[in-house]
């Protein structure tokens, strides 16, 4: 069920009505049931998969919650990990490592005959894999009392506004919400809605109108050059914060509705100074979750720079892994790990430069132009991640730079008028919507939008909430299409 779509328009408000109409008890039992619909409206067979790897978890959990040691809890977090690895592996990474060993064996000339696996990637598999091994490993390691109540821990892995592309939930952060009751707050539903709609908005408004500018490159690259290559990338890279952090504002919105509070997933990364940063501001709960699960594990900054450089990359390898079983999502990955390793490097060389330069002394100077590169960093990163094939991504790669001199403004021409006889039209919504989110992320840097909000007069801020429900309706493009983050 997409959250852009009439089924959802349905659902949610009956749903809601449903919550706060039934006694305190039966609650959680709707919020589950509605979960496992939710999730059955996609593709009714991997249910029975969720529902499995809930059961085992849930029974690890309490097994080891048993047991005094650690020693003693391994085998049955032995066996969780290997389940949900386990079906990661199989549904989404076999067919990469299998089509992979398959080319090896050709070029050796070697026999190779393993079959491909004709499999559906389930949606949301690798968010509520991740959030069932943060949960089991923190109960192994007595961070965390395992939950005793199955329908509430399977409430915890399916609960709806996150299940799909998080965020990544941690048992200590959710579990207590779990137990509580929640009554309707007009506090708690104003801001959630106020949260959907602006959520909506970058998902209806700019990320789908910048699709239409980035996926015919990135679709058919080789009929492009240069000017067309570069309006694509930059088309992606706001396409792909406005989906992403839309999903989020919308499952973070409809979950406060409820009276539940989901973790911060994003905080204006595209205002970063660095790498570093930005990964301290994107995609919040996976980035935490590396950092926790792997790279403190491996020995995180403790150990030689050396050392600690290889972990860095390690980490970044497999969160382009994560991301998708492709060779473009390894090297965004890579790409990552690098550029944090040459930041890290190069940290006091950059030190200096800023002081003899004089930038040290003019900080605004220092942080645009600090934010600037980032921004182009990850902006060129990001054609890796959206291009259909390492082929593709190479030629766009090397195209960048080419025909300035002569710009081929017919390739130009000819993209935008894919966006049909309104092109410019289509342009200035797109323009003026990005800049409108722009506006607010730059706000929001300097502290809580809502407490801005507040401030305004009343009148005025409801002539706000009006302009952004029409420009929904008059610029959103309503086809229901899939978030980006659905098939990760």
């Amino acid at each position: 069920m997409l959250f852009n779509s009439l089924h959802f328009l349905v659902f949610f408000p009956l749903m809601v009505g449903l919550y706060y109409a039934l006694p305190a008890r039966w609650r959680a039992p709707l919020l589950l049931a509605s979960s496992y619909y939710f999730y059955f409206s996609w593709r009714p067979e991997y249910t029975l998969l969720l529902l499995a790897t809930t059961l085992l978890d849930y029974y690890s959990g309490v097994r080891m919650s048993r047991l005094a040691t650690q020693a003693q809890r391994r085998p049955w977090l032995y066996l969780s990990l290997a389940s949900n690895l386990g079906t990661l592996f199989v549904f989404k990474y076999f067919n990469f490592f299998r089509d992979t060993a398959g080319a090896l064996a050709t070029a050796l000339h070697l026999p190779y005959a393993v079959p491909a696996l004709e499999l559906v990637l389930p949606v949301g598999v690798s968010f509520y894999t991740f959030q069932s091994v943060a949960y089991i490993v923190d109960v192994y390691q007595g961070k965390l009392e395992a939950e005793p109540n199955l329908g509430r821990f399977a409430l915890f892995v399916a609960f709806w506004p996150q299940l799909v592309a998080g965020p990544i939930e941690r048992g200590g952060q959710m579990l207590p919400q779990l137990r509580q009751t929640h009554e309707f707050d007009y506090d708690n539903v104003a801001s959630g809605l106020r949260l959907m709609a602006w959520g909506m908005f970058k998902k209806v408004v700019i990320a789908d109108r910048l699709a239409l500018l980035a996926n015919p490159v990135f679709d058919h690259p080789r009929q492009f050059d240069s000017l067309a290559l570069v309006l694509a990338i930059a088309a992606f890279t706001g396409q792909i914060y406005a989906d992403f952090s839309g999903y989020t504002d919308l499952a973070r919105g409809a979950a406060r509705v409820l009276g539940y509070r989901l973790v911060l997933n994003f905080r204006q990364p595209y205002l970063a100074t660095s790498v570093g940063d930005f990964w301290r501001r994107w995609h919040m709960s996976l980035s935490n979750w590396f950092r926790d699960y792997v790279y403190i594990p491996l020995g995180g900054s403790r150990r030689s720079p050396t050392r600690n450089y290889g972990n860095v990359l390690i980490v970044f390898l497999l969160s382009g892994l994560w991301h998708g079983a492709s060779w473009t999502f390894v090297v965004w990955g890579a790409l990552h790990g690098f550029y944090l390793v040459v930041e890290n490097w190069s940290a006091p060389l950059r030190a200096r430069l800023a002081q003899t330069t004089g930038l040290a002394a003019r900080p605004r100077l220092h942080r645009a132009l600090a934010t600037a590169a980032t921004v182009a960093l990850v902006a060129y990163a990001w054609l890796f991640f959206r291009a259909n094939s390492l082929p593709d991504a190479f030629y766009i790669s090397t195209h960048l730079f080419r025909g300035w001199g002569h710009l081929h403004l017919p390739q130009l021409q000819k993209l935008l008028a894919g966006l049909g006889r309104h092109f410019v039209a289509e342009l200035l919504v797109a323009g003026g919507a990005v800049a409108l989110l722009a506006a607010a992320d730059y706000r929001a840097e300097r502290g809580p939008v809502a407490a801005w909000l507040a401030r305004w007069p009343a009148p005025l801020r409801w002539a706000g909430y009006l302009g952004l429900l029409l420009a929904m309706l008059y610029g959103g493009i309503f086809g229901s299409s899939q978030f980006i983050y659905f098939q990760f």
